[in-house]
C-alpha cells in the first residue's frame, strides 16, 4: 500500500468514503486521476500524484441541439444571447436561427423594466440613423454567413436591423442562404434590403426574408443570378408596404415575379429594371395597367420590350413623374407616338430617353403634346433626332426648364438656337460630345433672347468655336453658372463678347483646357463678375499667368474654389494671391504648376488660414521638406502632394 500511495497521519476509517470528497475536488476538476485508494478509507496525499490527461469535449457539447434550443430561448437578454454567440459556431448557428417569439420571456423580466438591453441599446445609439433603425453595410471579404448570423443575433433585442447592404461575396466562404434566413429571423423590422453581386443566395434565402421581415419597404437585387421568379413572388405574396423594387442584371427573373408585384404590392411608387432579358411586355403592363398604381418614378434598360410597353406607360402612367428609358432595341418611332398621343402622362416632369432608335422626330413632337408638364428633358445617342425634331418638341412643351443633349449627332448649333429662343421658362441648357455643333458665319440673329436661362454647359463639342459661343451669349443675358470644358477652339474673341453681355453675374465658371484662352478674359471676368464669382477652374489653361491671379487677388471677394492647375503660374502670382482681398478662398489647385517654387512657402502658408483643400500634385519645384511642413502647420487644410 505504501509503495503505491504515501501518505502521513494516524489511519483512521471512515465509513462510506467517496472518491468525490471535498478534499479531492479541486483536483478532480482538473482532470481524470489514477490512484489507488481503499474504498472505505480516506486518501491523505502529502506526496506527488500522477495526472492523465484526457481529451474529452465539454459535457455542454454532448447536448443535442433541441435541448440547447431550449436552454438558449430562455436567455432573455440580449447580452447573455450575444455571449453565448461567441462560444462556438455551432451556438451561433442556433441562435440565429431562433425567431423573436421563440424567446420565453417571465414575468421576473418584465417587473424588472429597463433591462441590458435597454443599456446596450442607448450604448450603441451612435450606430443609429435618424430614421430610427439601425444600418449595416458588408462588402468584398467582409462579406459571410458568420458576419450576417452575428448581425442577427447582436441586434435582435433591439428589433433586428432596419437597413442591410451586401456589396460582393467572399470568394471562399461567401453569403449563402444560410446567412440570410439568419437575418430573416433576427431582423424582423427589416425595411432596406440591397443585394448586390451575390451568387450563391437563392430562392430559399429571400423566400425567408419574405415570410420573416414583412415590414420590407425596398429591395434592391443586382447580379443575384440564383434568384428566380420563385423568390419574388415570395416577397410580393409577403411584403405589401414594398415601395421601391430593384431588379438588374438577374438572369432567372421574369415576367411571372413581375407579375406577382404588380397584383399584391399596391403601394409600390419607385421601379428599376435593367438587363432583365426574360422580362417582356406581360410584367409592364402588370405593374402599370392598373387604374389604382401609385408608380411615380420607372427607370426601364435594355429589356425586350415593344411598342406596347410604351402605349401602356402612356395610357396607364398618370402618376409617373420620372421616367428613364435606355437601349429599347424593339421599340419603334410609333411606340414613342403612341406614348405620347395617349395623353396620360400629365403628371411627367422628367424624361430621359438614351439609345433608344425608336425616338425621331415626329415622335418626339407627339411626346411633347402629351406631356405638356414636363420639366427636364435628357436625350443621350438619340441619331435619329434633328433640328426640326428638337424646335418642334420646345414649342410643344411649354413648361420645359432643363435640357440635355449629349452625343446627338444630328443637332446643330441652328436648331440649339432656335430651342434656346423658344423656351420661355428654360433655365439650364447642356451639351455634351454633339458633333453636329460646328462654327457658323457671323449672321444677323432675330432670335429673342432667353431671360430664365441660368446655367449654360458645353463640353467636349469639337465644332463649337468662338463664333458660336458669340451668338449664343447674346441670348443669355442672365447666365450664373458657365461651363466651356474641352473647348478647345474658343478664343478671348468669343468669351469677351460673353462676358460683356452677361447682366446678371457670373457665379460658377469652369474653363477647363480651353487652352486658347488668355488673360485678358481672366481680367475682364475679374472686373466685371468679381463681386459674385465663387468658382473659377482655368486647368490647362498654359496661356494664363501670374497677371490673372493679381487681378483675381484683388477683386473676386467671394471666391472659394480656384484651380490653376498647369497654368504658367510663378511664385509672384501666388504671393500676390497670398496678399488679396479674398476672405473665404478654401480650395487651391496648383497641381502641375512647375514654376511654383519653395519661395512660396510662406505665402502657401497664409493661404492655408483659409483653406481646406491644397492640391500640390507634381509641383516638382517644391520639396518633399517644404510640403511636409505645410502638412504640420495646415493640420485642418488636407493637402495632396
Amino acid at each position: 500500500m505504501s509503495t503505491l500511495v504515501n501518505y502521513s497521519g494516524d489511519n483512521e476509517f471512515y465509513s462510506g468514503g467517496s472518491l468525490c470528497s471535498a478534499d479531492l475536488g479541486l483536483m478532480l476538476a482538473l482532470g481524470h486521476v489514477d490512484i489507488y485508494c481503499p474504498v472505505s478509507k480516506r486518501a491523505r496525499i502529502s506526496g506527488p500524484f500522477i495526472v492523465e490527461e484526457r481529451t474529452k469535449n465539454p459535457s455542454i457539447e454532448l447536448l443535442p441541439n433541441e435541448c440547447l434550443f431550449e436552454i438558449f430561448r430562455r436567455l432573455e437578454g440580449g447580452r447573455e444571447r450575444s455571449a453565448a454567440a461567441c462560444v462556438s459556431k455551432r451556438w451561433l448557428m442556433l441562435l440565429s436561427n431562433m425567431r423573436s417569439f421563440d424567446i420565453r420571456h417571465t414575468n421576473l423580466s418584465a417587473a424588472n423594466g429597463a433591462s441590458d438591453d435597454t443599456k446596450m441599446a442607448s450604448a450603441d445609439e451612435d450606430q443609429v440613423e435618424c430614421d430610427g433603425y439601425l444600418t449595416r453595410c458588408l462588402e468584398g471579404k467582409k462579406a459571410t454567413d458568420i458576419r450576417l448570423s452575428a448581425m442577427a443575433v447582436g441586434t435582435s433585442s433591439r428589433g433586428g436591423l432596419g437597413k442591410l447592404s451586401v456589396r460582393g461575396s467572399n470568394p471562399f466562404r461567401g453569403i449563402t442562404n444560410v446567412g440570410l434566413t439568419a437575418i430573416a429571423h433576427g431582423c424582423p423590422s427589416l425595411r432596406v434590403l440591397s443585394l448586390w453581386d451575390v451568387q450563391d443566395v437563392g430562392d430559399e434565402g429571400l423566400m425567408e426574408i419574405a415570410r420573416g421581415c414583412h415590414s420590407l419597404e425596398k429591395l434592391d437585387l443586382t447580379k443575384c443570378p440564383s434568384i428566380s421568379n420563385k423568390g419574388l413572388v415570395a416577397i410580393a405574396e409577403n411584403c405589401p408596404s414594398l415601395t421601391s423594387l430593384t431588379i438588374e442584371s438577374c438572369k432567372n427573373i421574369g415576367n411571372e415575379g413581375l407579375q406577382a408585384i404588380g397584383r399584391c404590392c399596391t403601394k409600390l411608387e419607385s421601379l428599376t429594371i435593367k438587363d432583365c432579358p426574360l422580362v417582356g411586355d406581360q410584367a409592364v403592363v402588370s405593374l402599370l395597367s392598373s387604374d389604382n398604381t401609385r408608380l411615380r418614378k420607372v427607370k426601364l434598360h435594355s429589356l425586350n420590350i415593344t411598342d406596347f410597353s410604351l402605349a401602356i406607360i402612356g395610357h396607364y402612367g398618370k402618376a409617373i413623374t420620372d421616367l428613364n428609358l435606355c437601349k429599347l432595341e424593339h421599340v419603334s418611332p410609333r411606340g414613342f407616338w403612341v406614348m405620347g398621343a395617349a395623353h396620360g402622362l400629365q403628371s411627367l416632369a422628367s424624361l430621359t430617353v438614351t439609345s433608344c432608335i425608336g425616338l425621331a422626330d415626329e415622335s418626339l413632337e407627339e411626346v411633347g403634346k402629351g406631356c405638356t408638364n414636363i420639366k427636364s428633358m435628357c436625350f443621350r445617342e438619340c441619331k435619329l433626332v434633328t433640328d426640326s425634331g428638337l424646335v418642334a418638341f420646345a414649342q410643344a412643351a411649354g413648361s420645359l426648364e432643363h435640357l440635355l443633349l449629349e452625343q446627338c449627332d444630328k443637332i446643330t448649333q441652328a436648331g440649339i438656337l432656335n430651342a434656346v429662343s423658344i423656351c420661355s421658362k428654360l433655365k439650364s441648357l447642356s451639351l455634351v460630345k454633339c458633333l453636329g455643333v460646328r462654327d457658323l458665319p457671323p449672321q444677323a440673329s432675330s432670335l429673342s433672347p432667353c431671360d430664365s436661362l441660368r446655367s449654360l454647359s458645353i463640353r467636349s463639342c469639337p465644332g463649337f468655336g468662338s463664333t458660336s459661343l458669340a451668338m449664343v451669349g447674346k441670348l443669355c443675358p442672365q447666365l450664373h453658372h458657365l461651363d466651356l470644358s474641352g473647348l478647345t477652339r474658343i478664343t478671348d474673341a468669343g468669351l469677351l463678347p460673353l462676358l460683356e453681355s452677361s447682366k446678371a453675374g457670373l457665379v460658377k465658371v469652369n474653363l477647363t483646357h480651353c487652352m486658347n484662352v488668355t488673360d485678358e478674359v481672366v481680367l475682364s471676368l475679374a472686373r466685371l463678375h468679381g463681386e459674385t464669382l465663387e468658382l473659377l477652374n482655368l486647368d490647362g489653361c498654359r496661356k494664363v499667368t501670374d497677371a490673372s491671379l493679381v487681378a483675381i487677388a484683388d477683386n473676386c471677394l467671394l471666391l472659394n474654389d480656384l484651380d490653376v492647375s498647369k497654368c504658367s503660374i510663378t511664385d509672384a502670382g501666388v504671393a500676390a494671391l497670398s496678399q488679396g482681398v479674398q476672405m473665404n478662398l478654401q480650395v487651391l489647385s496648383l497641381s502641375g504648376c512647375s514654376m511654383v517654387t519653395n519661395k512660396s512657402f510662406s505665402s502657401l502658408r497664409t493661404l492655408g488660414e483659409s483653406l481646406i483643400g491644397l492640391n500640390l500634385q507634381h509641383c516638382s519645384s517644391i520639396s518633399s521638406s517644404r510640403v511636409e511642413a505645410l502638412v504640420e502647420d495646415l493640420w485642418r487644410c488636407d493637402i495632396l502632394s
